[in-house]
C-alpha cells in the first residue's frame, strides 16, 4: 500500500495534463425506485463519447452536490480530461435532512451508474466510482458487492462515526476488487488515521491513501497553514488525476 502525506511545497506531477476547459449539462436521472434525481454532468474540451474515462461523485450525508469540495472535484477532474458526473441523493433532491436508509442510496448509486455506462452519448470505457464521506462509502458498498468498476475515489472515508473508533465501517472492504484512493485529514473526527492505515495494510488490491495535514473530514484547513481552500482542492485534484491515468 501507497500513503503520502501532504507537505506545503507542492509540484504538479508531470503526468497530469494543463487543465482544459469544460462544458457542464444538467439532467434528471433515474432514481431506481420510479424518481429522478438531478445530476451534473461536466463533459471535458474535446469530448468524444465511449473514448473519454469516466468518474461519478456522490455526495456527503450533510450537505448535497453543491458542496464546495465535491464541486471542485467534479469540475477540476472534467478540466483534467475526464468525463465527470456528480448527483443528489433521493433525500437532499426532496430537501430531507436525514438521509435514506442505505439499500434506498445503493438503488440510487447503482442507477446512476447504469445510467451513465449506457447513455450512447456518455459510454465511458472505464469508470471510477466515488464520492465524499457517505457518498463515497455508498460506491464502496457497491464495489464490495461486484458493481462495474475501475476503481474507488474516497473523499475523506467515514471510518466510524465521530468519538467512537471502536465501531469501524471496514468489513466490506476487504472485498473490493479494484484500486482505491483514500483521502485523509489529520484533524477529521470521523476517520483516525492510525486506525484507517491499519485497514489499508490489510487490503490486497491496489490502494493509495493520501493525507491533508490539518485538514478536517471536509477537507477544511486552519488559517495557521498559510494554504487557501482552493489550494487543497488543487492538491487533491492534481493527486486523483494522476491515480486515475495511473490505472486506468
Amino acid at each position: 500500500m501507497r500513503q503520502k502525506t501532504a507537505r506545503p511545497a507542492r509540484k504538479q506531477p508531470s503526468t497530469v495534463p494543463p487543465p482544459r476547459k469544460l462544458r457542464r449539462e444538467t439532467r434528471q436521472l433515474e432514481d431506481g425506485r420510479g424518481g429522478t434525481v438531478s445530476a451534473v454532468i461536466a463533459y471535458p474540451d474535446g469530448f468524444s463519447a465511449g473514448r473519454v474515462p469516466g468518474v461519478i461523485l456522490a455526495h456527503g450525508a450533510g450537505n448535497d452536490m453543491t458542496n464546495p469540495l465535491l464541486v471542485a472535484v467534479h469540475e477540476g477532474l472534467a478540466r483534467q480530461g475526464y468525463l465527470s458526473v456528480k448527483f443528489n441523493f433521493p433525500y437532499t433532491e426532496r430537501g430531507r435532512r436525514a438521509p435514506d436508509p442505505g439499500p434506498v442510496l445503493e438503488t440510487c448509486y447503482r442507477s446512476i451508474a447504469a445510467a451513465v455506462r449506457t447513455d450512447e452519448a456518455l459510454r465511458p470505457p472505464q469508470l471510477i466510482i466515488g464520492g465524499k464521506s457517505l457518498g463515497g462509502r455508498i460506491a464502496s458498498q457497491l464495489a464490495a458487492q461486484g458493481e462495474a468498476s475501475d476503481g474507488v475515489l474516497l473523499l475523506g472515508y467515514p471510518l466510524h462515526p465521530p468519538g467512537k473508533p471502536e465501531k469501524l465501517r471496514v468489513e466490506h472492504l476487504t472485498r473490493i476488487t479494484v484500486p482505491m484512493l483514500f483521502f485523509a485529514g489529520t484533524r477529521d473526527p470521523l476517520c483516525t488515521l492510525v486506525l484507517l492505515r491499519q485497514t489499508l495494510k490489510r487490503l490486497v488490491v491496489p490502494v493509495a491513501l493520501h493525507v491533508i495535514v490539518e485538514g478536517d473530514h471536509s477537507f477544511v484547513v486552519p488559517k495557521r497553514t498559510g494554504r487557501t481552500q482552493e489550494e487543497v482542492y488543487a492538491e487533491m485534484i492534481t493527486v486523483s488525476s494522476a491515480w486515475m491515468r495511473e490505472h486506468l
